[in-house]
């Protein structure tokens, strides 16, 4: 008998399929009235879906690697249902944070570069302070290759990843990147 091959293609739909069928449809009418545009919900928690991630990530991570995380948190980013996207999240805090040390031996710049660009648009205060300071710490460690990449986003990125990730660097580096910024959001 073989064994069926683990894949990001499978594994999404796998978490999909879980959280459509775990879900509570009462509450999902409840979560609309936290959101003035219209939403899709299966109506989870969010402390359930916070321990169903961190079972996929400890299991997947272990197995597979964060690489293959990083590829089954973009296949669930791009859903329309809001716990496929919260899950992508929590499936990649910890993540974020493992990064810091390596990025801090100037390690894993292509895997920074893949996961921030993948979470510049993520809405939630505490992915752009953690995306905003993986960046800074990779700022302080590797300037020279952080700051063509932070130039190359800032119209992407949120202020506040911006404002942290320029914290350690120089003030013509800040006004550099951040000039943008300011300038575009002063009218």
């Amino acid at each position: 008998m073989s064994e069926r091959k683990v894949t990001p293609a499978k594994t999404a739909p796998e978490i999909r399929n879980i959280l459509k069928l775990e879900g509570s449809a009462e509450h999902a009418t409840g979560v609309q009235w936290f959101f003035k545009e219209e939403i899709k919900s299966h109506g989870w928690y969010t402390a359930d879906l916070r321990r169903l991630a961190s079972h996929f990530r400890h299991t997947l991570g272990k197995e597979q690697g964060l690489e293959f995380l990083i590829q089954v948190a973009d296949r669930l980013f791009t859903g329309r249902i809001l716990e496929e996207k919260i899950v992508a999240v929590f499936l990649l805090e910890k993540s974020i944070v493992a990064l810091i040390h390596g990025t801090r031996r100037r390690q894993f710049f292509p895997k920074i570069q893949q996961l921030s660009n993948m979470l510049l648009q993520d809405e939630d205060d505490m992915v752009q302070k953690g995306l905003g300071w993986l960046l800074r710490e990779t700022a302080k460690a590797d300037a020279k290759r952080t700051i063509p990449y932070l130039l190359t986003i800032r119209q992407r990125a949120s202020r506040l990843v911006l404002r942290t990730a320029c914290e350690t660097l120089s003030q013509a580096d800040k006004t550099k990147i951040l000039s943008y910024v300011y300038n575009s959001h002063s009218l």
